[in-house]
């Protein structure tokens, strides 16, 4: 998001939003880049562990981190879920 001085001063929430979910905000005065707003918060981590777990409970693979960056490695199968196949 790149906003002008005067924007920011009237979408200071949804500027400061936008930090928050991790999207680059920019403040610009006559068109330059000013100042970028990020977040004060710490981003959280994926819980890959937990994310294994629910894979392997739900019955997709062994739940091994090997099963997990063989299948998203595989060029068929991003393509697949990015609905790109012919």
């Amino acid at each position: 998001m790149e906003l002008s001085i005067l924007e920011a001063r009237t979408r200071l929430d949804e500027a400061a939003a936008a930090a928050v979910a991790g999207e680059r905000v920019v403040i610009t005065r006559d068109g330059a880049p000013l100042v970028e707003l990020v977040s004060a918060q710490p981003r959280r981590r994926p819980d890959w562990e937990a994310f294994l777990n629910f894979r392997r409970e739900q019955g997709y693979g062994d739940g091994s981190a090997a099963w997990f960056d063989e299948v998203m490695s595989d060029p068929a199968f991003s393509r697949r879920i990015l609905g790109l196949e012919d």
